[in-house]
């Protein structure tokens, strides 16, 4: 990456800049936390949209060290994680109490993964309340999650499994990485890849609610993916290449294309009753899809015309609140 950066080698100069530029990845961040309990919704709501930018700001600065090794990037993104370490007490049990442990866990965790091993001034007690944080707030959350009979749409599982994953590579708990392999692959939930995805089409379960969260569950599904890969596994292959077959159907559809399209019948029996593709947010794409391109076309030599469209119309990958995002630079590796 960073010599895509001096050599400004595009795309992935490209979402150098938007990176740099972002107000989540300066030096000077002001906190607008931290809280002693966080939530997305109920009595605790209020603390979302701060919580997020709070959690995004720790991540993008990591990130910033990591690529310019300007220390005060790394002392911003410690300053947030301790902040919280030192204060948060719960993550009450709200009906998105799973939602937000996926969405910002993940944050939590590829900060606190990046300021271990590469900031070597990072004091060790900040790192151990950090990990006490994640392991005894964030992870129980995931943890019953998992417990319960399934109950959500689909993009649920896969967001509270790529941090359910991170944790496990961060830790090195090789039972609870078997636990997040085995629930994307088999579980009994609307998230998984059988479930998820047709094998016949692409359809994802949530195309007939709108097209918003099946990005949001694809990219998710895609961070699962590379994670495995890092660690020797391959999911991504998984069902015959399903989840290229999902990013395919949708881009499709997105770009103004006509899909086939079936009524689901979906594992809870709730989500059901969508009786055609739905349009809200069509055309409104999410920087999910240079992950996936560089696995499958860049890496494996496969085509997704669709997904290269989509690519050649939102390139540079910026910023996305729910997933790791900049893709062009993180994921680009030609």
């Amino acid at each position: 990456m960073k010599q895509q950066i001096e050599k400004k080698i595009m795309p992935a100069y490209g979402s150098w800049v938007i990176l740099k530029a972002h107000p989540c990845s300066q030096f000077d961040y002001e906190l607008r936390g931290p809280y002693k309990v966080i939530s997305r919704d109920g009595e605790y709501a209020y603390t979302k949209g701060n919580m997020e930018r709070d959690f995004s700001a720790a991540y993008q600065n990591s990130l910033m060290w990591m690529l310019t090794g300007d220390k005060r990037h790394a002392e911003k993104s410690l300053d947030i994680l301790t902040a919280y370490a030192d204060t948060l007490q719960c993550i009450p049990e709200t009906n998105d109490a799973p939602l937000l442990a996926g969405l910002e866990g993940m944050k939590i965790v590829y900060a606190s993964e990046i300021l271990k091993y590469t900031y070597k001034e990072a004091d060790a007690s900040s790192l151990a309340k950090i990990s006490k944080m994640i392991l005894t707030i964030f992870l129980p959350v995931l943890e019953n999650f998992y417990a319960r009979e399934p109950y959500t749409n689909g993009n649920w599982g896969p967001v509270a499994t790529k941090t359910y994953m991170a944790i496990a590579i961060w830790s090195d708990n090789v039972q609870m990485y078997e636990k997040a392999k085995d629930f994307y692959l088999n579980a009994h939930d609307n998230g998984t890849i059988k479930n998820y995805i047709s094998g016949d089409t692409g359809q994802c379960q949530e195309s007939g609610r709108d097209q918003g969260h099946p990005q949001l569950g694809l990219g998710a599904m895609a961070t699962i993916c590379e994670m495995a890969w890092t660690q020797g596994d391959d999911l991504y292959s998984a069902l015959d290449n399903r989840l290229l077959k999902g990013y395919e159907y949708t881009a499709r559809y997105n770009l103004g294309c006509d899909v086939p399209y079936v009524v689901w019948k979906d594992i809870t029996g709730k989500y059901s009753d969508w009786q055609s593709i739905s349009s809200h947010s069509r055309g409104s794409f999410k920087p999910v899809y240079e992950i996936v391109y560089n696995h499958y076309v860049l890496r494996k030599h496969l085509e997704m015309p669709y997904t290269k469209e989509v690519l050649d119309k939102i390139r540079p990958e910026g910023f996305e609140r729910d997933q790791p995002a900049f893709g062009s630079l993180l994921f680009w590796n030609k």
